[in-house]
């Protein structure tokens, strides 16, 4: 298992954390936690990689920030 948090920019209230949490529950995470601005992912590295989870926050229309 991989535990990994992301921050994402763009998010700015509710309606956003839902958006990513209704795109990211489609998804095989062990587990998710979105906040305003970042979002904590649990996932097995070998049914699903990190780069697929990045583009699934970007097509929500948020951008990852990899700083």
């Amino acid at each position: 298992m991989v535990t990994k948090e992301i921050k994402i920019e763009g998010m700015s209230c509710g309606h956003c954390v839902k958006a990513v949490n209704i795109e990211l529950s489609k998804l095989n995470l062990e587990s998710f936690d979105v906040k305003i601005g970042t979002v904590k992912v649990t996932f097995d590295s070998s049914k699903i990689n990190l780069e697929t989870i990045f583009k699934t926050i970007e097509d929500t229309g948020y951008k990852i920030r990899k700083d």
